[in-house]
């Protein structure tokens, strides 16, 4: 296991993780536009046909491609302001995975030739509404439960509404729910030791429980079946750290900033 860690913290120091993610995204849109595009092979007719602008799979890879963005550059602010090793590899797991499936996504819209930004000044997470995704809920395999803003003047969201998928609206500076702020992105980048890795894990927390309900949304309204199965496992790994930030926020004596209970 040390052996493993110190190989990590390598990989981590010399910026690995955008290289492998890069290397992996191509080979993964091809294999996946391989995989969807066969089940036609015998039957032309049958062929699928690329999703369209407005369509959930586009909306999803946008979307889920700007909100990993974040969670990336979030991960490799605090690798340089603590030394805790839990909270590093964390960030190093966080920053590896989400990087090569924000180049999947990428690379998926431009196999579909779509744009990667939201036409016609659409607003984000607007293909759920679309489709009526709507909310549904947080806090699984006892992760304690979010629904609500941050902020006193935040105002809680309605299921469906637009842009509003996960219950809260994005607030001041943020592009969409779930996102840090401007402020809070600066409060991270000078805070250092303990108060860094309580803040990291509190933003990240929020980050996850939005992009969980996104997930969900492109589990329930996608039609390609590979971009699916990729919601499915984001679903299931944000979850289970979603579990593991909340216990390290415990131990810290900290814990996610907004409570509700279902």
């Amino acid at each position: 296991m040390t052996g493993v860690r110190r190989d990590r913290r390598a990989a981590w120091a010399a910026g690995s993780a955008v290289a492998l993610a890069l290397l992996l995204a191509g080979a993964a849109t091809v294999a996946s536009a391989r995989d969807d595009g066969a089940r036609g092979a015998h039957s032309p007719a049958a062929a699928p046909r690329a999703p369209g602008t407005d369509s959930a799979d586009a909306g999803f890879a946008r979307d889920m491609a700007v909100h990993h963005q974040q969670a990336v550059e979030m991960s490799f602010v605090v690798r340089d302001r603590t030394r805790d090793e839990e909270v590093r590899l964390l960030a190093y797991d966080i920053a590896n995975t989400q990087a090569n499936q924000r180049g999947m996504m990428l690379g998926w819209l431009d196999l579909w030739e779509l744009p990667k930004t939201a036409p016609g000044g659409r607003e984000a997470m607007a293909w759920m509404a679309d489709g009526h995704a709507g909310h549904t809920g947080h806090g699984t395999h006892g992760s304690p439960a979010v629904d609500g803003p941050h902020d006193p003047e935040d105002a809680h969201g309605t299921d469906g509404a637009t842009g509003a998928g996960t219950g809260h609206r994005p607030r001041d500076g943020s592009l969409m729910p779930g996102m840090a702020t401007r402020a809070e992105l600066g409060r991270l980048r000078t805070a250092s030791g303990r108060d860094a890795e309580m803040l990291y894990l509190q933003l990240m927390t929020d980050h996850h429980r939005s992009g969980v309900d996104m997930a969900r949304g492109c589990v329930r309204l996608c039609t390609v079946g590979a971009e699916k199965r990729l919601a499915r496992t984001m679903v299931e790994a944000q979850r289970s750290e979603l579990d593991a930030m909340a216990a390290m926020l415990e131990a810290r004596g900290a814990k996610p900033r907004s409570w509700t209970t279902r």
